[in-house]
């Protein structure tokens, strides 16, 4: 798998929450793996959790993301942790929003975390990226790397959620939704 995933100190950053292209590439990673360690791919997704997220979409690597990041708050001088936390606040309700070079705003948070205590994520509603609840990620993942078929059944994705420990899809607008994500992480 690239290593551009690799994050460096002090971001704290989940690829496999907010990046698409990193997305597409664990997809791509987990395809190719013999499929004998299942537990092994379901905890990596179930560290996804239970809420929404956003997913970045646009061009800029994790990288460039980290790097263009952090030159705004080297510019700032707001890169050390106590003026960080100053600009942010303590509070896990205070933020702020920066915008990078291809307009995308990202979200930054204090992370309790000497080494990764700039927690950066995609803002909401912001350019470049869209807004999917996790286990509707973590059903189209498992649903790819697991069973890959073109025509998708809702038999075959009620096979492959409770691996996640969620229940079988009931509801017509959650299956759209997977099918939707499914063909998002396709194309």
């Amino acid at each position: 798998m690239n290593t551009d995933y690799q994050i460096p100190e002090p971001f704290l950053f989940n690829p496999l929450k907010h990046h698409l292209e990193f997305i597409k590439e664990f997809i791509n990673f987990n395809i190719d793996k013999p499929r004998n360690d299942i537990q092994a791919l379901t905890r990596e997704l179930k560290h996804l959790g239970t809420s929404v997220m956003d997913i970045y979409t646009g061009s800029l690597s994790i990288r460039n993301i980290c790097s263009e990041a952090e030159d705004f708050l080297r510019v700032k001088n707001i890169f050390y942790k106590e003026a960080y936390t100053g600009w942010t606040g303590l509070n896990k309700n205070n933020y702020r929003i920066i915008v990078l070079s291809d307009g995308s705003q990202w979200t930054l948070k204090f992370h309790n975390n000497p080494l990764r205590f700039v927690h950066i994520f995609p803002a909401r509603n912001s350019q470049h990226s869209f807004r999917v609840k996790s286990n509707t990620l973590k059903s189209a993942l498992i649903y790819i790397i697991i069973i890959g078929k073109d025509l998708i059944t809702g038999d075959d994705l009620n096979k492959v959620r409770p691996l996640l420990g969620l229940s079988p899809v009931k509801d017509a607008v959650d299956t759209e939704a997977i099918l939707e994500m499914i063909e998002i992480l396709r194309s």
